[in-house]
């Protein structure tokens, strides 16, 4: 779509997912993306502390993102990751509490540079992502997007994406989480075997 490719988030690709991050001061005042990740000694403290937690989790293989590039630069993101790698949802004590079988993946946070949004960058990701997902062995994958059709919501809003966005992927609607979310799932396939 749009010669758009996907890479995933790893110490390789780690320059070119920075380089974005920064154009962008940081992302959302300085997050780098942690905010759904476990709390940390570095993590909120500052920019660089939360530069460099996301940094050594890369590095480690506990963040996991699916990048969008278009030639060589990044220009957007779909995480992805366990329960356990990403386990500061909000609301999270009632979407656990509505939960039949807890998921194996959450997307949680979604990005696109400012000069590539409203050309589908975002569904580009949220593809990316599932592959990426399918080709570690698959799973019951969670997302939990921004449910108020027919409104217009400010894009500093859509971290998590649109019911419509998730729809579009194959998502099936759940239930709802807090005021203006809910809770979407799917079940991805194991690509060629698994992981």
């Amino acid at each position: 779509m749009n010669g758009y490719t996907i890479r995933a988030l790893e110490p390789a690709t780690w320059d070119a997912w920075a380089a974005l991050v920064e154009k962008h001061n940081g992302v959302w005042g300085g997050c780098w993306c942690v905010w759904f990740h476990p709390d940390s000694p570095e993590k909120r403290v500052s920019a660089e502390g939360n530069r460099a937690l996301k940094q050594r989790l890369v590095r480690e293989g506990r963040a996991h993102a699916a990048m969008v590039l278009d030639g060589d630069a990044v220009v957007g993101w779909c995480q992805y990751g366990s329960p356990e790698e990403l386990p500061n949802i909000y609301h999270r004590k009632e979407v656990e509490a509505g939960q039949t079988l807890p998921p194996d993946y959450r997307l949680t946070c979604l990005f696109v540079d400012r000069d590539h949004r409203r050309s589908g960058v975002a569904a580009v990701a949220v593809r990316g992502a599932l592959d990426l997902i399918a080709r570690a062995g698959g799973g019951v994958v969670e997302a939990y997007p921004q449910d108020t059709p027919g409104k217009r919501t400010s894009a500093s809003f859509l971290y998590n994406g649109t019911r419509g966005l998730f729809e579009r992927a194959g998502f099936t609607w759940d239930r709802p989480k807090g005021k203006n979310h809910c809770v979407m799932r799917i079940v991805v396939e194991p690509a060629g075997g698994g992981g």
